[in-house]
């Protein structure tokens, strides 16, 4: 039995099961959550239970491709959007962390190059840390690397943990406040019901008078006279006609103007007409808008909403369909089947996991990690295997769809190979970095461990201020930014966990490539001077 302890698979169970445990106890409402993983492998590692270091990579490939995928449809309009205030934290935590790191190594009369290493481990950058060693042709940085890297995991999750107590940030209403800027560039979508009342209208066709490219609105039923239809582009409107309309407040304000007032009065279902939610499975849809589709033409349809991520989005001719999007169509009942039949509304293929995109998303990053770009002739660089993935994942995720392969994932799939590979690597890290953190400091002492702190620590606390007072960013978001600026894995993982929203992914994902890029272009400075 005290054997099977110290077989690599039950060691990793049984310190996920351990650190579950752990996460799980609040104090005063503070709790490590999936973090506390890493505290329990070190002191398992400490005393020889080791994880296979094979673990490590398929957690981190797992994890950093699940990121990729969440956040690529949201990050290109992030970047757009916020990219100069994101960049700017990342480019000002990693340069303040170099000044200290150059600094503290000759206040304390440290080797460069160990100051270099000290520089990695306290930022978790293991590319920098290759750049280092590869310029210098010293294995020296990786001493220092190894001393502060555990106290640079540790200290940015529990830095991440404490600044929204400390700068006193409500976290609920960071999230709150992050979905109502999402609803400012996605409005919500209502319906309301209108008196055609515009004579110069009276007659023409939906089509001749242009509503949905005038207004952004969406015609959903009408009824005239006696009669309840659902409308198509050859549908002629008539003084007195009721009509029920869905779009954004600033739509439905442009159709009164164009149409008539609005009314209390509703229009009844008409026998035989539907009106339901349809999930989009249909690979063959996929990445198709609905002018492409023209539903209306073909089946007398109309999309009035589609609902993505909890979303209401309020339909164009050029929206595209993305896989797990729901629509609700108004159709009548013959033509309603055919609508379903179009678009997939299969629950089950939503639920399913195909792997292939998965295996394919993460062979693709690898390989792209394996590149050197020359960078104005001076160095190489590469994203590496964590640099490769995320770029993969946030441009197949932007695809969407390239043949009969989906790049997307249900949510439910992503968050558990997420939390999978989170637990993998933390667990295994931890194991690793337990096994020599005692013999380190007894050799070189306990200056490294707290010149690695400081330089963890404050920098993150110099862009946490300056973000939150100065540029003004979501506190959730700018957790992400701030894991993201020191490449922390572990610290997004913390970040992650304060929020029910993507806010920190989105930020992390942001800056993580330039953030490999500063820190392999400050290693090799410092590693020259």
């Amino acid at each position: 039995m005290t054997e099977l302890i110290y077989e690599g698979y039950f060691a990793l169970f049984l310190i996920i099961t351990l650190g579950i445990m752990l996460g799980n106890v609040k104090f005063h409402g503070f709790s490590l959550d999936l973090s506390a993983v890493v505290f329990v492998a070190l002191i398992m590692g400490h005393y020889g239970i080791m994880v296979p270091e094979a673990f490590q990579t398929i957690g981190l490939v797992f994890f950093i491709f699940t990121i990729g995928i969440q956040a690529g449809p949201g990050f290109f309009e992030a970047f757009r959007k916020s990219g100069r205030q994101f960049l700017t934290i990342c480019l000002l935590l990693v340069s303040t962390a170099a000044l200290l790191s150059f600094a503290t190594t000759r206040i304390f009369g440290l080797d460069p190059l160990l100051g270099v290493g000290i520089f990695n481990g306290a930022l978790t950058s293991t590319s920098g840390l290759a750049a280092a060693i590869d310029v210098s042709g010293s294995t020296t940085p990786s001493i220092g690397y190894g001393v502060v890297y555990p106290a640079g995991a540790i200290f940015a999750i529990l830095t991440i943990h404490l600044l929204p107590l400390i700068l006193r940030v409500d976290m609920k209403k960071q999230g709150k406040a992050y979905l109502e800027n999402l609803e400012a560039d996605f409005p919500k979508v209502n319906a309301q019901h209108f008196v055609m009342e515009n004579k110069n209208i009276h007659g023409k066709t939906i089509r001749e008078i242009g509503v949905g490219a005038m207004t952004r609105a969406v015609i959903s039923r009408i009824r005239h006279g006696e009669q309840v239809y659902a409308p198509g582009e050859q549908t002629r409107l008539y003084l007195g006609d009721v009509l029920k309309i869905v779009g954004t407040k600033e739509a439905l304000e442009k159709v009164e103007m164009m149409i008539g007032p609005p009314t209390n009065e509703k229009i009844p279902k008409a026998s035989g007409y539907k009106i339901n939610w349809i999930l989009v499975t249909n690979k063959d849809v996929i990445n198709k808008s609905l002018s492409e589709l023209n539903m209306t033409a073909y089946y007398n349809a109309t999309v009035t909403r589609i609902r993505r991520s909890g979303i209401d989005i309020s339909p164009r001719a050029g929206s595209t369909l993305r896989f797990g999007d729901k629509v609700l169509i108004a159709a009548d009942e013959e033509n309603m089947p055919k609508v379903m039949q179009l678009l997939g509304n299969n629950e089950k293929q939503l639920s399913e996991t195909n792997f292939l995109p998965i295996s394919l998303g993460i062979v693709i990053g690898v390989l792209l990690g394996a590149v050197n770009f020359p960078v104005f002739g001076l160095f190489e660089f590469s994203l590496g295997t964590t640099g490769g993935v995320l770029t993969a994942a946030l441009l197949l995720s932007k695809m969407g769809k390239t043949g009969p392969i989906i790049w997307n994932m249900s949510g439910g799939a992503n968050n558990l190979l997420r939390k999978l590979g989170l637990l993998m690597f933390l667990a295994t890290v931890g194991t690793h970095a337990g096994a020599h953190i005692a013999d380190a400091l007894t050799e070189y002492g306990w200056t490294l461990l707290y010149t690695g702190i400081l330089i963890t620590i404050v920098p993150m606390v110099i862009t946490a201020i300056i973000g939150k007072y100065l540029l003004k960013i979501n506190f959730a978001t700018l957790l992400g930014v701030i894991a993201g600026s020191m490449t922390s894995t572990p610290g997004l993982a913390a970040a992650d966990a304060k929020t029910d929203t993507d806010a920190a992914s989105l930020g992390y994902a942001t800056v993580y490539p330039l953030a490999l890029v500063l820190m392999i272009v400050f290693s090799k400075i410092l590693s020259v001077i």
